[in-house]
């Protein structure tokens, strides 16, 4: 029943959950199904603009692998991949329940704020219990491994709420997505250390100053445009791919912000009510709801970031010393990973690309360490091993920091 519900996609589950949220808090039928649809519309063309950027960025950076000949025997299957495997264990059926029981427990206990309801996102929960459970042979371990990825994920979604409604101007919103509040812990302090660092913390561009200097070239859908230009001739592309790219890119960041404004005009009402509910009930004013990392990602200094970030993590795992894995299906995914450092440097694209360099660097050396478990899941799962591939593994979750130490503090019991 899960798995059916679950293939309908993160367009149907929200608005459906959104639905029974808003009768739940009060809302009439009509109000409740209202809000449920435009937000199922707002994610839509989300999704669509997302799908817009992975279908492009992601043959430019496979174009990129290949041009320059790099060989590297951990292929890097994306989130994708790590998603199928996740559903596919035997723990995948209990996450679910358990979790909402988990998030039900800590809102009325008022030790967290974040109701999530992103219902699909449980994956990367799913994926934490998979791999103590590949571990270990024990569903209790891997139920507990889970349990324990999804308090730590509702704390930080919990601390970094203020930052979305501060710097991405989504009030009521936080993100309790695994492969975003994950890189937090780490990218958050190396920004305050970035900040701090004489010569270094003078440097600043952000698309407002950028907008500023260079006028309507500054605009984030001329930087869009040179930005996947750029990513286009790295990729050996001829000059009509080069442009598509580009253009491509400019839609990515003109489009993104207003589809976020349509989501947030069916999230609002939703919001509301869930504040005036719990404030009766259990005197809490302050709840967040918790939603994809997607609504934070259309900012103009994320992509920027996260495109500048594709070819360094292609150099960086060329150069660095003992890394193995070929980054490939999650290079698309960088926008989810960097978001909050982004948010906390205000938008300064050098302070991110630094930190984010940093963040991708120890995430590669994760997903190397993993890779051997990893791969052990999916033969497990029956997964599709890429063609001529051994070892894969995954810079979303392999090189995922919580998980990588919920992982290490299972494996010395194991």
């Amino acid at each position: 029943m899960f798995q059916a519900f679950l293939g309908l996609g993160p367009t149907v589950i929200l608005p459906v959950a959104v639905f029974f949220l808003g009768m739940l808090f009060g809302q009439t039928p009509g109000r409740s199904f209202r809000s449920g649809l435009i937000i199922g519309v707002g994610f839509t063309g989300i999704f669509m603009v997302v799908d817009l950027l992975v279908s492009n960025l992601a043959p430019a950076a496979q174009g990129m692998v290949h041009r320059f000949g790099i060989g590297l025997n951990i292929i890097d299957i994306g989130w994708p991949g790590a998603a199928s495997i996740a559903w596919a264990s035997p723990v995948a059926a209990l996450v679910i329940p358990v979790g909402l029981v988990v998030n039900i427990i800590m809102l009325v206990t008022k030790t967290t704020k974040t109701m999530d309801i992103d219902l699909w996102n449980y994956w990367h929960f799913t994926f934490c219990g998979a791999f103590v459970y590949s571990l270990s042979g024990s569903l209790a371990q891997a139920l507990i491994a889970a349990v324990i990825f999804e308090i730590v994920v509702l704390k930080i979604a919990d601390w970094t709420a203020p930052l979305l409604e501060e710097y991405f101007e989504l009030p009521g919103i936080s993100v309790p997505t695994g492969s975003t509040v994950s890189y937090a812990p780490i990218g958050i302090p190396l920004v305050w250390l970035i900040q701090k660092i004489p010569g270094i913390k003078d440097l600043h561009a952000d698309p407002d100053t950028i907008q500023k200097r260079f006028g309507i070239f500054g605009e984030p859908i001329f930087m869009g445009l040179i930005l996947g230009c750029v990513l286009g001739g790295l990729a050996g592309y001829d000059l009509g791919k080069i442009v598509k790219v580009g253009v491509a890119m400019g839609a990515v960041m003109f489009l993104m912000p207003r589809m976020v404004k349509i989501l947030m005009e069916g999230l609002i009402p939703i919001s509301e009510s869930a504040r005036e509910f719990l404030s009766k009930k259990f005197g809490e004013k302050d709840v967040y709801i918790g939603l994809d990392a997607a609504v934070a990602i259309g900012h103009p200094s994320v992509i920027a970031t996260a495109l500048i970030l594709v070819p360094i993590t292609i150099l960086l795992a060329v150069i660095l010393p003992g890394n193995k894995v070929l980054p490939f299906g999650d290079l698309a995914t960088i926008p989810f990973i960097v978001c909050f450092i982004v948010g906390t440097a205000r938008g300064n694209i050098i302070h991110s690309v630094i930190a984010g360099t940093v963040v991708l660097a120890m995430s590669l050396y994760m997903a190397t360490d993993v890779a051997v478990f990893h791969t052990q899941m999916a033969v497990d799962a029956h997964f599709k091993m890429p063609e001529g591939t051994n070892l894969i593994s995954s810079i979303d979750q392999g090189g995922n920091l919580i998980h990588w130490l919920i992982y290490k503090l299972f494996a010395l019991f194991n």
